[in-house]
């Protein structure tokens, strides 16, 4: 073992131990970001970036479940990623799909999709769905995995399942207006029934949401990390619960 692995070890052993699972946040949401830069940089093509990136998740999975967090959101690609040549987005469907279906088949997570379905390929439909289905009953880690998701769609599809549930039921616009409250629009998120993510995580160092969660995110707090995902080793990880820690949350008080 080369010395700089043994003291990286022993400096990741040590935050760890310092951690209290207590304080941990019971939801991360992680912005999967810097694949192709990760690449670029290794001298990979973009899709060996993407594997890369597909590698790291269940690694990244198995400390949550050391650190005692419940669910996990993975942004795995936004609606703007479906506007990406046909060259570069195959390749990268067939990467997730095969990364939704190994988390499934580890039996250790209970895999849900967030984001539209109708937008996405049928065979990448076929898989979330058989993913989902698969891991219905597991009582581990929920894993929400964001595919064809976008903060600003999710809103405007919580809206319309809204209005179409009230249409069924006779309630007029107006009707609907006077005693509409978020808890009506949250009811129709896709994370619905799911609490909201105590802790945003977004790697490759850019400093901005991109519409993740946009709802849900408005009292998390928010970890940067220079590292590109593939990169993204334990003891960033644990830098981030450390940094979750020692804030003071205010829900806007």
């Amino acid at each position: 073992m080369k010395l700089r692995d043994l003291v990286y070890r022993l400096y990741a052993r040590r935050v760890e131990g310092r951690l209290d699972h207590a304080a941990s946040p019971k939801h991360i949401g992680v912005i999967l970001d810097g694949n192709r830069r990760w690449a670029k940089a290794s001298g990979g093509t973009t899709e060996q970036g993407h594997q890369a990136g597909a590698d790291k998740i269940s690694e990244m999975l198995g400390w949550c479940t050391e650190t005692d967090v419940e669910v996990v959101t993975l942004w795995m690609l936004s609606t703007d990623n479906l506007d990406r040549p046909e060259v570069e987005l195959r390749p990268l469907l067939q990467i997730i799909e095969n990364t939704v279906l190994g988390l499934a088949a580890d039996g250790r997570w209970r895999v849900h999709h967030v984001g539209n379905l109708d937008i996405l390929p049928a065979q990448t439909q076929s898989v979330l769905k058989e993913a989902e289905q698969a891991t219905r009953d597991i009582d581990g880690i929920l894993v929400n995995v964001a595919v064809g998701y976008g903060g600003r769609q999710e809103i405007t599809d919580a809206v319309r399942s809204l209005l179409l549930e009230h249409a069924e039921k006779g309630t007029t616009i107006a009707e609907l207006a006077e005693v509409l409250d978020v808890d009506h629009i949250a009811e129709h998120l896709y994370t619905r029934g799911q609490p909201d993510p105590d802790l945003v995580i977004r790697t490759s160092g850019e400093q901005r949401l991109s519409g993740f969660m946009l709802w849900q995110s408005a009292h998390s707090e928010y970890y940067f990390c220079e590292v590109f995902w593939p990169a993204f080793r334990k003891v960033d990880f644990l830098r981030a619960l450390r940094d979750y820690a020692a804030r003071h949350r205010r829900y806007g008080v």
